[in-house]
C-alpha cells in the first residue's frame, strides 16, 4: 500500500502533543483521529488507540512516542503522541526535533504539573511556539481561567520570548470530542482545533530540489529488515534504491543503499514511493545507524549538530536466578539468554544504558531514568518467559572537580491537609528541602520539594499508606548536587523463612501479630525468602510452614477458628521500591518473590 499522493511542504504540519501524565493526550488524539475520517465506517476503534503496547493499555500511560498522520481538507498533519511520565522523557527530548510546534495540553482543573514544566522548557529552548490546549473543560471542578494564568506564569518562569508568550489558546474535551476557541463558543466537534493547527503551526522549511538531508531522531527495530532510522526530511527527497551517506558522531561517512522508505497513513505504517521535504519517515538499509547520525547524499557530506540525550540516573543489577525454585516457572534462565535479550533492547531503546557488571560475570547493569522506566523493561522480559533477579536500584553518582554529586528530583505532592504534617516530616528526614506550600479552598495541600533521588526510593509505598491512598505524588529529575550524606532507609525489618515447604494457615495465624505477611496458606517458600515485614526494625527468622501438632485423642472442645489477614501483594515497582541493599527481587513469569541475597563463592571468599 502506498500513500495516495505526495504533499508539498506547504500542505504539511508536524506537531507533538506534550503534557503531564493523565492530562488526556491520548484521549484527545482519539477524537482527532475519529473526526479526520481515516477509519472505515465498520472498523472497530479501541479506546486510546495510540496506546498499542500491552503495558500501555494495562497501566493507562503512554510509554513510547508514537507517530500518526491525519488529514484535514487538503492538509496532512503528522502528530506525535509523547509519554507524560518523567521516566520516559528521553522519548520526548528526541521527537521535539521532528516537529515545528507542540500542542501543550493542560488539565483545566489541575493546571500545569511538573512534567508539563520539563517538556515545555525543552520545547521553548529549541524555539518552538506552543499552542496551549486547556483540556477537560467539561469537568465539574474545571477552572480554565486559573489553569491559563498558571500556564502563563510557567512560560514567564521558563524564559519564554515575547513571541512564545503570545501563544494561541484552545479549549477542549478529548472525551467529549469537541474544541472551541472560547468558553462561550458552541461545543460541536474538533474542527476549531484542526483549523488552529493549520493556521498557527508553521509548515516545515526546506527545498525538495536540494540534495537529500535528514537526521536520525528515533530508532526502531524490525526482525526482518533490521534497524530503521526515523526522522524528518530537512532537504531533498529519498526513495528505495538510493545510495545515501551516513555521517556518524565522529564525522566519518559510510555509504548505504536504501532498502525501504516508510511513512504513516493514519495508524498504518506504509511503504512510500518517495519521501520529500517535511515528511516524517523511517529509512531501512543502514544497520549501524544511531540517534543523531546525519543522512545525506554522498556528493554533499554534511554533519548536523549532535542530539544530546540526558543521562540515566538509576541503575539496577540483573543477575541469574540462583534460588531453589530456579527453572520451575520460566524457560529463559541462563545469563547468555538474558544478556542477548538486553542487547536486543539496546538496539532500539537508546535511553537505556546496558553494560556488563564490573563486579560479577553473571550480572548485567541496566541504567535508566527511574524505577518505572526499568520496571517496563523487566515486565516485558518477564512476559517473554525470562527468570532473573534484580538488586535494589542505585543512583548514578557523578564526580565534578573531585566532588561527588548525586541526582536531585523535584517532587510535587497533593494531599488532604490533615496528612501534610506527616509527609513534610518524613521528606525532611530524607534530606528533602521544601520549596512551596499552599492549601486551597477544598483543604488540599500542595507541596513541592527538592529531594535526592535516594531519598525518594522506597517512599512511595509509605506515602500511599500514610495518606490512606488519597495523596498524589509526582517527581521529575531536576539537577545534580553534592552528595547529601546518609539517608535513613526502610524503618522496619523483614520476616525471613527458615525452611523450604508450603505455608500453613496455622503458622500464619501465630506469626501475623509479628508483622505484615506477603504469603498465604499453600504458597511455596524456601530458606532465606522474605515472607513479610516485621513490626520492629530488625529482621526475624520465622517458620511459616509449621503445622498444628495432631494427636489421636479427641479434643474436649472445638478447635478455635483462625482468622487470617490477607497477605500484601506486591506489584513489580512496589517490590523494587521495598527491598534493601542486602535483598533481591526474584522475578519469574508468574511470581514476584523477595529474598535475602545469597552470596556467591567468590563473594564469600572476598568477605
Amino acid at each position: 500500500m502506498s500513500t495516495p499522493y505526495k504533499f508539498p511542504p506547504e500542505k504539511i504540519r508536524n506537531i507533538a502533543i506534550i503534557a503531564h501524565i493523565d492530562h488526556g493526550k491520548t484521549t484527545l488524539l482519539d477524537s482527532l483521529l475519529k473526526q479526520s475520517n481515516i477509519f472505515r465506517d465498520n472498523e472497530k476503534i479501541p479506546e486510546r488507540v495510540m496506546d498499542s503496547y500491552d503495558q500501555e493499555k494495562e497501566r493507562g500511560i503512554t510509554i513510547f512516542a508514537k507517530h500518526t498522520s491525519i488529514f484535514f481538507e487538503d492538509y496532512k498533519i503528522n502528530i506525535i503522541d509523547t509519554p507524560g511520565h518523567s521516566d520516559f522523557s528521553g522519548e520526548v527530548e528526541r521527537v521535539l526535533g521532528l516537529v515545528n510546534s507542540v500542542l501543550l495540553l493542560v488539565d483545566a482543573q489541575e493546571g500545569p504539573m511538573p512534567q508539563t514544566r520539563f517538556v515545555l522548557s525543552q520545547a521553548l529552548k529549541i524555539g518552538l511556539r506552543p499552542i496551549v490546549v486547556l483540556n477537560k473543560i467539561d469537568r465539574p471542578h474545571a477552572n480554565p481561567d486559573r489553569a491559563l494564568n498558571l500556564t502563563f506564569d510557567l512560560f514567564v518562569e521558563l524564559g519564554a520570548t515575547d513571541e512564545q508568550l503570545d501563544f494561541p489558546i484552545c479549549y477542549a474535551s478529548g472525551l467529549g470530542g469537541f474544541a472551541a476557541m472560547s468558553l462561550e463558543a458552541p461545543r460541536v466537534d474538533m474542527r476549531p482545533l484542526f483549523e488552529l493547527i493549520i493556521s498557527a503551526v508553521p509548515f516545515p522549511p526546506g527545498n525538495p530540489d536540494l540534495p537529500f538531508l535528514m537526521q536520525a531522531t528515533t530508532l526502531s527495530y524490525d526482525d526482518f529488515i533490521g534497524r530503521q532510522a526515523c526522522g524528518r526530511i530537512l532537504e531533498g527527497e529519498v526513495k528505495k534504491g538510493d545510495i545515501i551517506a551516513k555521517v556518524d558522531k565522529n564525522g566519518h561517512p559510510t555509504k548505504h543503499a536504501v532498502t525501504r522508505v516508510e511513512g504513516y497513513f493514519g495508524l498504518k505504517k506504509i511503504e512510500m514511493e518517495v519521501g520529500s521535504v517535511g515528511d516524517i519517515v523511517s529509512i531501512s538499509g543502514i544497520p549501524e545507524v544511531t540517534i543523531g547520525d546525519t543522512l545525506c547524499t554522498p556528493d554533499h557530506i554534511v554533519q548536523l549538530p549532535l542530539i544530546m540525550i540526558a543521562e540515566p540516573t538509576l541503575s539496577v543489577e540483573m543477575t541469574v536466578n540462583n534460588g531453589p525454585f530456579v527453572g520451575r516457572d520460566g524457560k529463559q534462565v541462563t545469563m547468555n539468554k538474558i544478556r542477548d535479550r538486553l542487547h536486543q533492547e539496546r538496539r532500539a531503546n537508546i535511553s537505556l544504558k546496558i553494560e556488563d557488571s564490573e563486579l560479577r560475570d553473571d550480572a548485567v547493569t541496566v541504567c535508566g531514568r527511574g524505577e518505572l522506566h526499568l520496571a517496563v523493561l523487566i515486565e516485558a522480559m518477564r512476559r517473554e518467559d525470562f527468570e532473573f533477579t534484580i538488586s535494589k536500584p542505585k543512583v548514578i553518582i557523578k564526580e565534578v572537580n573531585g566532588v561527588k554529586e548525586e541526582p536531585i528530583e523535584m517532587v510535587h505532592i497533593e494531599v488532604p491537609q490533615e496528612y501534610s504534617g506527616a509527609v513534610i516530616e518524613e521528606l525532611s528526614r530524607r534530606k528533602g528541602e521544601m520549596q512551596t506550600l499552599s492549601t486551597n479552598e477544598h483543604d488540599i495541600t500542595s507541596l513541592s520539594f527538592l529531594i535526592p533521588t535516594r531519598g525518594l526510593m522506597g517512599y512511595r509505598n509509605e506515602f500511599m499508606t500514610v495518606t490512606r491512598g488519597l495523596g498524589l505524588l509526582t517527581s521529575i529529575f531536576d539537577h545534580y548536587e553534592p552528595w547529601k550524606g546518609a539517608i535513613p532507609g526502610r524503618k522496619k525489618g523483614a520476616l525471613i523463612s527458615m525452611c523450604l515447604g508450603r505455608v500453613t494457615g496455622y503458622a500464619c495465624f501465630s506469626i501475623q501479630e509479628r508483622g505484615t505477611l506477603f504469603v498465604g496458606p499453600s504458597d511455596e517458600v524456601y530458606e532465606g525468602m522474605v515472607v513479610g515485614e516485621h513490626t520492629r526494625d530488625n529482621d526475624l527468622v520465622v517458620n511459616v510452614t509449621k503445622g498444628k501438632q495432631l494427636t489421636n485423642m479427641r479434643a474436649s472442645g472445638t478447635d478455635e477458628n483462625i482468622i487470617l489477614t490477607p497477605p500484601r501483594q506486591f506489584t513489580l515497582e512496589q517490590a523494587i521500591d521495598f527491598i534493601q541493599d542486602d535483598e533481591l527481587v526474584e522475578i519469574t513469569p508468574h511470581f514476584i518473590r523477595l529474598r535475602k541475597r545469597f552470596l556467591t563463592e567468590a563473594e564469600r571468599k572476598r568477605k
